[in-house]
Order: C-alpha cells, then sequence, then structure tokens
C-alpha cells in the first residue's frame, strides 16, 4: 500500500533538531523543487474484483493504492515525502520497539497514555511507518496493532474525523492488515468518536459506505464480521441510517443490484447485513421493506439448487424472525409460501425443511400475525406438517421433532391453538398421541412441550382456555388417546409421564400445569393420588429447572383446586392438605425434621 503521508497532515510529520541533521541549502532547495512538482495522477487500481471497481465509479476521488516493487516504492517516497518524513534507522527501531510494547499491552490504555505516546510518536510518524517500512516483516502488523489500540481509546477516537483519508485508502488497501485496522478504525469512529455528526460528515465526506460493502462481500471471514458491526452502529446512530438509506436515492448503494452481480457467499454476505440493519429499529426494518431488500430471501429460497446457500439462507431467515417486529413485514411478502414449498419437496434436505419448519413456527407465534397473513397460506402450511407427521412417512427424527416445535410455536397463541385444534388437517393429534408414545424420547419430550404450549401455559392466565369447540376438541383428543393406549385413562397416561426421566416428568410438568385450568383436567389429576405425590415431594427433582417447575405445576393446581368446587369434597382435604404445605415451602426447601441432641452415657475407662 502507497500511503501519501503529506497528504494525511499537511505539516507533515516533523523531527527535533537534535534527530535530523539540516540539509545543505542547495540539498533543501533541490528537495523544495522536488516536493513542489506537480504531482501525476495515480494510476487506477488493477484489482480482479469487478465489484471494487463498481464501487470506485459510485464514489469520490479515492487515493488508489497498487501494489509496487521495491525499487519503485523507494522512488516515489523519494518523490513525494517531505525530507523531514524520511527517518534515521535508530529512530524508526525505537518506534517500532515502542509500538510493538504498546500494541502488546493487554489491557485498554487510558487517554492519558495514549495522549503521551502520541506526543513522543505522533500519527503522522506511525502512518508513515506503514508506507516506508512495508517491505520489512512484522512492521506492518506491530504498526497496525499500535493503531489499533491508539485508536480504542476515546481520545484516540477523536482524531479519527481529521484522518478520513487514512480510512478511505485503508479500506481500498491490499494489504489484510491495514484493511482490518481500518474497518476497526471506523467502529472506533462511531463508538467513541463523542459527536455523532461529526462521523456522519466523515462517512459522507470521504465516501466510506461504498467502501465497507466492498469490504464485506470481498474481505475475509475476520474483516466482514468486523464491517458488519461498523455498518450496524452507522444505523444506530442519528442520520446515520440515511446514508445507508438516502431518502431521494440518490448516490446510494443498492444492495440488491450488488447482491444481484455478486457470488453466492457474498449474497449470504449481504443477507447477513440485513440482518443486522432489521434488527436495529422499526423504522429500519420499515426502510429493509421499502427498498425491497426482503425480495432477496425470497430468491435465495427458491433456488434449492445449493443445499448449502439454501440453508445458510434460512439459517439467517431464522435470526431475522426472531424479533419482535419481524412478523409485520415478513408476512407481508410470499416468504411463508416459499418456506412451504420448501417443507412440501420431498426431494429437498431433510435439515432445509426442519429449518423451514422452525422459520413458519416463529412467525406465526404472536397474536398478530393471524391478522397480517392469509387464512389459505397457514391451512397448506398445517397440511405440509401434517404430512411429515404421518406414521408412514416419518422417517427423519430430527425433522419430526422440529414440526412438533414448530406446532409449539403456532399454538402457544389463543389465536394459533385454537387452529391447531378445529382445523381439519387436524395435525393437533399427532402432538397428543407422540406425547405419551415412548417409543422415540426425542419425539416424546417435543411433543410434550409442544402440547404444554397448546394448553396454555406460554399464555396469559386469562387466555389459557380456548373457545367452546376447541376446548371439546382438545378434550376428546386427551380422552380419545388414553382410551386406545394400554393405561386407558388419562390420569394413568399423566403419571406414566411423571415415572420417566427428568426431562420428560419436566415437560409433563408443563402439560399438568395447562390442564388442571380445565374441570375435567383437574378431575383427572386429583384422583391419582400418585400424581399428587410426586408433584409435592421436594427429592423428586435436583436440578433447578426441574424443582421450579415441579413448584410451578403445584402452584397451578393449588390455585384451580381454591377456586372449584372440588375443594369442597371431604375425600381430597388430605390431598389440598399436602398441596397448601409444598406451596408455603417454595420450590427449592426440603423438609427437614429436627433432630434434637442426645447425651451419649458410657462406662468409664480405667487404666
Amino acid at each position: 500500500m502507497v500511503l501519501l503521508v503529506d497528504k494525511l497532515d499537511p505539516r507533515g510529520p516533523t523531527l527535533t533538531r537534535s534527530s535530523a541533521p539540516r540539509a545543505p541549502r542547495s540539498t533543501r532547495t533541490r528537495q523544495a523543487r522536488v516536493r513542489d512538482r506537480p504531482r501525476p495522477r495515480p494510476p487506477p487500481l488493477s484489482g480482479t474484483h469487478q465489484r471494487a471497481v463498481q464501487l470506485r465509479s459510485q464514489s469520490k476521488a479515492f487515493p488508489q493504492t497498487q501494489t509496487k516493487t521495491q525499487s519503485e516504492r523507494g522512488g516515489e517516497q523519494q518523490q513525494h515525502m517531505d525530507p523531514a518524513a524520511a527517518m534515521e534507522t535508530g529512530d524508526m527501531d525505537a518506534l517500532l520497539r515502542a509500538a510493538d510494547d504498546f500494541g502488546s499491552y493487554p489491557g485498554v490504555h487510558g487517554d492519558d497514555t495514549v495522549r503521551q505516546f502520541l506526543e513522543q510518536f505522533p500519527l503522522p510518524k506511525l502512518l508513515g511507518a506503514l508506507q516506508s517500512q512495508a517491505d520489512v516483516p512484522g512492521t506492518i502488523e506491530t504498526v497496525a496493532a499500535c493503531l489499533d489500540k491508539v485508536f480504542s481509546s476515546r481520545y484516540g477516537a477523536s482524531l479519527l474525523p481529521s484522518y478520513g483519508e487514512f480510512i478511505q485508502a485503508g479500506l481500498l488497501a491490499n494489504s489484510k492488515n491495514i484493511r482490518q485496522l481500518a474497518c476497526k478504525a471506523v467502529v472506533h469512529l462511531l463508538d467513541k468518536a463523542g459527536d455523532s455528526a461529526v462521523a456522519v460528515d466523515t462517512f459522507v465526506q470521504h465516501n466510506l459506505y461504498p467502501l465497507l460493502v466492498n469490504c464485506l462481500i470481498e474481505g475475509d471471514e475476520e474483516i466482514s464480521a468486523i464491517t458488519l458491526d461498523a455498518i450496524k452502529r452507522l444505523a444506530e446512530i442519528p442520520k446515520g441510517i440515511d446514508i445507508i438509506f438516502p431518502p431521494d436515492d440518490q448516490g446510494s448503494l443498492q444492495l440488491d443490484k450488488v447482491a444481484a452481480q455478486s457470488s453466492s457467499m457474498a449474497r449470504i454476505r449481504i443477507l447477513s447485513l440485513i440482518a443486522k440493519l432489521f434488527a436495529v429499529s422499526s423504522s429500519t426494518a420499515t426502510a429493509i421493506r421499502d427498498s425491497n431488500l426482503l425480495s432477496l430471501f425470497e430468491a435465495e429460497i427458491k433456488d434449492r439448487n445449493d443445499m448449502l446457500k439454501t440453508l445458510s439462507a434460512l439459517e439467517i431467515l431464522y435470526e431475522l424472525a426472531e424479533h419482535p417486529h419481524s412478523n409485520i413485514f415478513l408476512l407481508k411478502t410470499s416468504l411463508l409460501q416459499h418456506i412451504t414449498d420448501v417443507i412440501n419437496d420431498s426431494t429437498t434436505d431433510p435439515v432445509v425443511r426442519s429449518r423451514a419448519a422452525l422459520i413458519s413456527g416463529r412467525l406465526l407465534s404472536s397474536a398478530d400475525a393471524f391478522m397480517t397473513i392469509d387464512q389459505s397460506c397457514v391451512m397448506n402450511l398445517l397440511l405440509a406438517i401434517d404430512r411429515i407427521l404421518r406414521t408412514e412417512e416419518s422417517l427423519n427424527t430430527d425433522e419430526i421433532e422440529s414440526t412438533l416445535e414448530t406446532l409449539g410455536l403456532i399454538g402457544s397463541t389463543t389465536q394459533g391453538a385454537r387452529l391447531l385444534l378445529t382445523d381439519s388437517s387436524n395435525v393437533a393429534k399427532h402432538v397428543v398421541e407422540l406425547s405419551f408414545d415412548r417409543q422415540g424420547r426425542g419425539k416424546q419430550l417435543a411433543a410434550l412441550h409442544a402440547f404444554g404450549s397448546i394448553c396454555g401455559v406460554d399464555r396469559q392466565e386469562d387466555q389459557m382456555k380456548l373457545d367452546d369447540q376447541a376446548e371439546e376438541r382438545l378434550k376428546r383428543l386427551v380422552y380419545t388417546t388414553a382410551s386406545n393406549s394400554p393405561k386407558l385413562t388419562p390420569s394413568a397416561l399423566l403419571l406414566s409421564v411423571l415415572q420417566q426421566d427428568p426431562d420428560i416428568r419436566i415437560a409433563g410438568y408443563r402439560v399438568l400445569s395447562g390442564l388442571v385450568v380445565r374441570e375435567w383436567g383437574l378431575r383427572e389429576v386429583c384422583s391419582k393420588p400418585e400424581i399428587i405425590r410426586v408433584v409435592t415431594d421436594p427429592t423428586m427433582d435436583t436440578t433447578k429447572l426441574g424443582m421450579e417447575a415441579r413448584y410451578t405445576c403445584c402452584v397451578a393446581i393449588n390455585k384451580a383446586l381454591s377456586s372449584s368446587h372440588l375443594v369442597h369434597e371431604s375425600s381430597l382435604s388430605e390431598l389440598i392438605g399436602k398441596l397448601n404445605e409444598a406451596v408455603r415451602r417454595g420450590p427449592y426447601l426440603l423438609e427437614r425434621k429436627r433432630v434434637e441432641a442426645q447425651p451419649v452415657v458410657d462406662t468409664m475407662q480405667r487404666f
């Protein structure tokens, strides 16, 4: 990288009279003429990446970088550098030793320490070392680590607006270390510079955003991660989003056009950037929707020729769907329809179908989702899930567990639970039957958690019960499943769940907590004293999660009993007493009997 130090600071790095002897007058005059001579325009960058060329054409006049031989670099230094910038060997060695010590410090330097260091070794000298000593092995790494420590302090970051050309040139550099340093400098500029308006002005003046996008799609994994963080921080500051999505779209870099001309890996990185920006705020998500960038996800999901590429796009979409305001925007597109097509495609890898099913569950896990999406799309999705859960096609256990988890996400809302129980596909039947099927532990565990969600344990207390039609369908499913099993009754089925391993038992606590809000469910639970003995036994669970789940179940049963007419039945008085004692004791305390000290009387030994 060729970095013109005299352009970074008009005064240039200066040396003291003792360290740099004054040259003869004739020499100084000749050097002044060389310095004042008009400089030739640097040749354009001859890179092999077409995207870099396009970004340069969109930006202003950038300082160009080009790899040069040692003789060319030496000649250019003689032509462009101020004589004061030439450092003696001893001074350079001292600078490199100090930079190495400063950069290898394990902690964070304070502002006073950074200020004192820069008083001895000014920034122009450190930046000049990147140019003049680039051919010396280890110099770029040493100086770059030192500058990163400098810029990571608030004092060092406050100097970055004056060195915008350095950041611009660094983002265009061929050296990985210098480009990484420039990306980190952008992060420090946005995070610690203090005045966000100055940071925005620096971006606009030096047109840094297109260069960051270039680093995102062409850099290695580490540079790409730093660039993602930098652009996200830009979107978080006032007026920063206007750089990424200008209101008038003039001079903006269109991410969809960049993605259309990029490789598959670059498109996945652009999708990651969209997901990062989507999570910043609802206004940023609105800008993404208005820019039609969500269509990039649709394009990647529709093209299923490359399984790894499709899975990567689905993984990013899975993270994007986690944000609260994602349903409002994603369900207004055709994404759910494309996801349903993936689930229906039997030629698609089961891993891809499983991830697509979980994304659909996240999209439909809020009450607002069913007011946004077309009902027919949800019906088609449930039919696709029903096909996977059929016995003759249940070959992949992981896929079945994912689809059961999807049904649990959908059933966590009142609208979703009602739809699962009353839909003609009757997918809730699979959940209830697999909850008590001990043939596959993973499937049973996933089904029990989904069954608890449908029963309402994830909803508010006043929203746990559904309408009459859905409640009647739920009751019928439970009793039908029990009658077709060797246990014959729902209470025996529930007891068998509580007698299994701790993970299954915790999921069973969830189901009990949801069923007891129904009169028939409470009666089934109270009809088995063994169930009450398990949920009131403080020694039954040893993990914190298990203790809390058991206690929550005790509270739910006790509360349901206190508001039911069953509380007046004399046959349940002992049971009610156990529940009251368990609730009073709390989730963690054991029932300990106090042992009084007893005197020990023995015959004295004589010698």
